[in-house]
């Protein structure tokens, strides 16, 4: 059997967005701040009310309130509510994942998003959407180059409508005076993508009618923090002839750095995990293991009095977390962003409930 060859992605036949056929679209998703609150059980209200205490309790003490949220939440509609939670004060850093920038960008620029995946693998055009994979390598691109991460980068980009890029000229000659600058590698890959693909130098004018369906873009504008964790090949830019995922894996990596330095400031703070069961638990278990590792050569102690809650619509078990961790013949147990939360020190709540009614309850009492 012969070895397998990397796949030459270069040579895929990519489509215009606008010929998607896309399943939601921002008008219809985005929940209004005056809407009727959803109906959730009596124990979700509990968890809300208690949730909203120990985060005005945090922000009295200039603690940090770190949301890690999933693509859903995007989706089903919760940009208003959890800009004006932003614009309050109330959460003060924003972290998702790959998909979650995605559908971002996707409804600031067109105003829908989502794709049948079943149909589109089968015909070959899953993910294969011009526009949404080079404007979102462009963002990356052009940020790189003042030392912003993935998602400051594309929340500039969409707020900015677009971005401005130096000449081949100009690149070229800071490779040759900053050869051991850490940006250099940024500097490389914008040069090799304008050769390539054919990207004039200046201004990139890309519109966003839809920027307050954008949390990245709300965030840039106001100053919140929002950082990115994708996965190399999970997301649809993959499918894109710009693929690089040099250039992916270094906003992330300034995205990993940055988080960590939210976690720093965790002390009496509150995480909240909505509908992210992978990444969530994922990043913040390595970012909280690097804080105590400089924190303890600095002779300091470890992240204490954080609140950790995890919202999600999988069955629980009945389990109460604070207890610790279920024996294994609980089928809790095998819930593992559960229990990679319920070992990060402080106390672990879990809410099993939508995601969007979780944030509009919370904003309700917060409000």
């Amino acid at each position: 059997m012969p070895a397998a060859r990397p796949l030459d992605l270069s040579r895929l036949r990519v489509l215009p967005l606008t010929e998607r056929r896309s399943l939601t679209r921002a008008e219809d998703i985005l929940v209004p701040l005056d809407r009727p609150l959803p109906e959730v059980s009596p124990l979700t209200l509990k968890s809300v009310a208690e949730a909203a205490q120990r985060i005005r309790a945090a922000r009295e003490k200039d603690a940090q309130v770190i949301l890690m949220y999933g693509a859903h939440l995007l989706r089903n509609g919760a940009a208003l509510i959890l800009t004006d939670l932003m614009e309050k004060g109330w959460i003060t850093h924003l972290a998702t994942n790959g998909a979650g920038t995605i559908h971002d960008w996707e409804y600031a620029w067109l105003g829908r998003s989502t794709e049948s995946v079943e149909q589109n693998v089968a015909t070959g055009t899953f993910g294969t959407w011009d526009e949404t994979g080079r404007n979102i390598h462009l963002a990356l691109l052009a940020g790189a180059l003042g030392g912003l991460g993935y998602g400051q980068s594309l929340g500039k980009f969409i707020l900015g409508d677009g971005c401005t890029l130096p000449s081949a000229e100009d690149l070229q000659l800071l490779l040759t005076q900053f050869s051991g600058d850490p940006l250099s590698g940024a500097v490389a890959d914008l040069l090799a993508a304008q050769l390539r693909f054919d990207l004039a130098p200046g201004q990139h004018r890309v519109d966003h009618p839809w920027k307050e369906a954008s949390l990245l873009a709300q965030a840039w504008r106001l100053g919140v923090p929002v950082t990115v964790h994708p996965g190399i090949g999970y997301d649809i830019i993959s499918c894109h002839p710009m693929f690089n995922g040099a250039v992916i894996g270094r906003g992330a990596a300034t995205d990993f750095r940055l988080f960590a330095g939210a976690v720093e400031g965790l002390d009496d703070g509150v995480v909240l995990s909505v509908g992210s069961a992978i990444m969530a638990p994922q990043v913040f278990e390595k970012s909280l293991s690097c804080v105590h590792n400089l924190r303890f050569q600095d002779g300091r102690p470890a992240v204490s009095g954080h609140t950790i809650y995890v919202v999600d619509l999988q069955d629980g078990g009945g389990w109460d977390w604070a207890q610790g961790e279920p024996p294994k013949t609980n089928a809790a147990y095998y819930l593992r962003f559960c229990k990679s939360f319920s070992r990060m020190g402080g106390d672990m709540r879990y809410v099993q409930s939508d995601n969007l009614a979780f944030i509009h309850h919370l904003w309700k009492h917060l409000a």
